[in-house]
């Protein structure tokens, strides 16, 4: 009988050598790397209720190792055998964001596992965006681009003929994952040396800086990789003290008692030297060092009350020092509940129900709905991670790393479909992930009850 290597396997491998190799590419990255994890031991001994969370959830063993990367390709074909490539490691395409809004020529989606155990697992996420070359104004450039995109092959011969042997045999042997592993990282290495000459990279990036990221190179260099912190304003003072040179704000919802979503924060896009095809000596800006921190999973009903408060704090925080940002951002959302039980109550946000104690079941039983077992210590509410992305969130981050004189915002509809033509199959709905394992916490809770009364 074969044995083949399980996806989480090669999931945690490839996730391993794609950190050892950025960091030899990026140094800072290491520096970012021990920055969390002094903010992560530190946070974790002052507060024991966390760390009881954490050890419970099964994310305190994932925490030291969880990364999210992100790229950019250029191409349908390229997107499609990404997806293909992704499956091999139990990646699968999550989400759908539309970045044009806040001027970033691309549509995007996540590829992560999807099963809770798979998460605990390897948490490995690759945010990968697709470039819009129809948001491109200039017809002649744009068709330019097309064709110096239509030349390259961002992916080696082996690590598309091992997709292959995946989708054929049901999976890799021990040998066959080692050389799809260091194949596989090939697609996702820097480059030095552009595929233009210095007036085609100058015309594309006046167009904007992340056309000309994507078009000019000869694959999709991983452009950061970012660990998770617990505690994203204390890293970001870290980050000031080890002159690492951060963004100015830190993205997403303010500081809370019951984080929400997700807060990421990054140090600047290093100016590297490149060659380029005439000889032309130059400088690129594309790879930075970002920092997330997770909270809990919102509800379509929670996410709207987001969205809502959050496009009423951009007409109070644009220009401000990210102390005045986080106070105007506090005061905006005092309208979002910031406990537990309101969350929960209101059908703000996921939960993950579970049996606590069987003490007293029995007489509690006629009126057990959800809140009066939970009232009675009986029944715990454990929140849901948000495992995915925010797109204005994402655009923040993409733009500070970009320079001055980007655009505002592109007029252009949402592409969802197009999207997922170019991927090749379904965009994954976050929400029904996080909706699943919700009723199936409450279906298992259900039936354990049963058994004990």
């Amino acid at each position: 009988m074969t044995y083949y290597v399980q996806s989480s396997e090669i999931r945690r491998r490839f996730a391993q050598a794609m950190s050892e190799m950025y960091q030899s590419e990026v140094p800072k990255y290491g520096k970012l790397i021990d920055l969390v994890d002094r903010v992560n031991k530190e946070t974790l001994e002052n507060n024991d209720f966390l760390n009881e969370r954490l050890t419970g959830s099964g994310e305190k063993n994932r925490l030291n190792i969880e990364r999210h990367g992100a790229i950019r390709v250029g191409t349908a074909s390229e997107l499609s055998m990404l997806r293909r490539l992704f499956s091999v490691m139990g990646m699968f395409p999550v989400g759908y964001y539309d970045l044009s809004e806040a001027g970033v020529p691309v549509h995007s989606t996540a590829f992560r596992p999807i099963e809770e155990k798979e998460l605990n697992k390897n948490p490995f996420r690759i945010f990968t965006s697709l470039l819009r070359l129809d948001l491109i104004e200039n017809k002649e450039l744009r068709a330019h681009a097309s064709n110096i995109l239509s030349k390259r092959d961002i992916f080696t011969s082996e690590a598309k003929r091992l997709v292959e042997c995946h989708q054929d045999q049901g999976g890799l042997t021990e040998e066959q994952a080692k050389v799809f592993v260091s194949e596989a990282l090939e697609t996702f290495r820097w480059h030095k040396d552009a595929t233009v000459d210095y007036d085609t990279y100058q015309a594309l990036h006046n167009e904007h800086s992340l056309i000309a990221d994507v078009v000019c190179f000869r694959g999709p260099h991983i452009n950061h990789l970012t660990p998770r912190t617990l505690d994203i304003d204390k890293a970001q003072r870290y980050m000031h003290e080890m002159e690492l040179n951060p963004k100015s704000i830190i993205e997403g919802p303010p500081r809370r008692q019951c984080p929400i979503l997700l807060r990421q924060t990054s140090f600047k896009a290093l100016e590297e030297s490149i060659l380029f095809s005439n000889q032309h000596h130059g400088s690129h800006a594309a790879r930075f060092g970002e920092i997330e921190q997770r909270g809990i999973a919102l509800t379509p009903k929670g996410r709207s009350l987001y969205d809502s408060l959050l496009k009423k704090s951009k007409e109070k925080t644009s220009g401000l020092s990210n102390e005045e940002h986080q106070r105007v951002l506090s005061d905006v959302f005092y309208d979002f509940p910031d406990d537990e039980e309101t969350l929960r109550q209101k059908g703000l946000a996921y939960f993950e129900y579970s049996l606590k104690s069987s003490k007293d079941l029995t007489k509690n039983q006629d009126e057990a709905n959800m809140e009066t077992l939970i009232k009675h210590g009986l029944v715990s509410a454990r929140p849901i991670t948000y495992e995915d992305f925010l797109p204005v969130s994402a655009a923040g981050i993409f733009q500070s790393n970009l320079g001055d004189g980007q655009k505002n915002s592109y007029n252009s509809n949402e592409s969802r479909a197009s999207f997922e033509e170019a991927l090749g199959s379904e965009i994954i709905d976050e929400h029904d992930l996080y909706h699943a394992i919700e009723n199936q916490s409450i279906t298992s809770l259900m039936k354990t009850i049963n058994k004990k009364t």
